[in-house]
């Protein structure tokens, strides 16, 4: 169990290279990168140990990421993580006006209320007797409530002995971060994030393959693991419009 290992996030105050980011903008943005991170981490473990996968892979990868923000962090800096990465399903709307938006159904990823749902009902199924207030103030109905328990206790069923063979494993330097120093001072919060949790996850577990992990500018907001050469890319641009988003 940790806090985010660095500086800028959930436990010191802001560095001065944060510029026009107060400490709460700081946190939401390097909330939501760990969060992605484990969501592109997902599909890089689904890939390197071949895991069966019945459903979509996107929402194979969002349980993921719900599962270890659960697992990973003490309950304060998890609930912390878990305020962040619900807003950032949002984006720029507030869920309590109940703005429509178009959405993509051919898309691989599910709708983002969908998502936000989800992650918040996995949050909280994996720690009813704690996490009902947090539930209600992100406004997850009554009727999925009650199915929340038994939907993590599923996903940590599916991921919890991937989780349990990579850390039976032991320490070691599977996971190799490249830095990419081409970046602005949002590109300098993603950076430190990723790179202080890739140092965590190696000394907790190790890959069966080498996996890269890079941060750089892309042109977009994006972030997305490529198969061909096993590589988490972690686009500068999604926490430049983090911090743009920020509630």
């Amino acid at each position: 169990m940790r806090c985010i290992t660095l500086l800028v996030c959930l436990c010191l105050a802001v560095p001065a290279w944060a510029g026009r980011m107060d400490k709460k903008t700081s946190d939401f943005v390097a909330a939501n990168m760990v969060s992605i991170y484990y969501h592109e981490l997902g599909h890089a473990l689904i890939d390197i140990m071949k895991l069966p996968i019945y459903g979509q892979e996107e929402d194979a990868a969002d349980v993921l990421s719900a599962v270890l923000i659960h697992d990973f962090f003490k309950e304060e800096t998890a609930v912390r993580i878990a305020y962040a990465t619900a807003f950032g399903f949002l984006g720029d709307r507030d869920i309590t006006k109940a703005e429509k938006k178009e959405v993509d159904y051919w898309d691989v990823h599910g709708p983002d209320l969908q998502r936000y749902y989800t992650f918040v009902c996995l949050f909280y199924g994996a720690n009813p007797a704690e996490r009902l207030a947090i539930a209600r103030d992100l406004n997850l109905p009554e009727g999925r409530l009650s199915t929340c328990e038994d939907e993590f206790r599923l996903a940590n069923n599916s991921w919890g002995p991937v989780i349990k063979k990579l850390t039976a494993a032991g320490a070691g330097r599977t996971i190799r971060f490249l830095a990419d120093h081409r970046v602005d001072n949002y590109g300098k919060l993603a950076l430190d994030v990723i790179e202080a949790e890739v140092g965590s996850m190696n000394k907790d577990m190790s890959l069966p393959k080498r996996l890269l992990v890079r941060v750089e500018p892309c042109g977009t907001v994006n972030a997305f693991y490529d198969p061909k050469i096993r590589e988490i890319i972690m686009c500068t641009e999604f926490a430049k419009w983090l911090a743009e988003v920020s509630p």
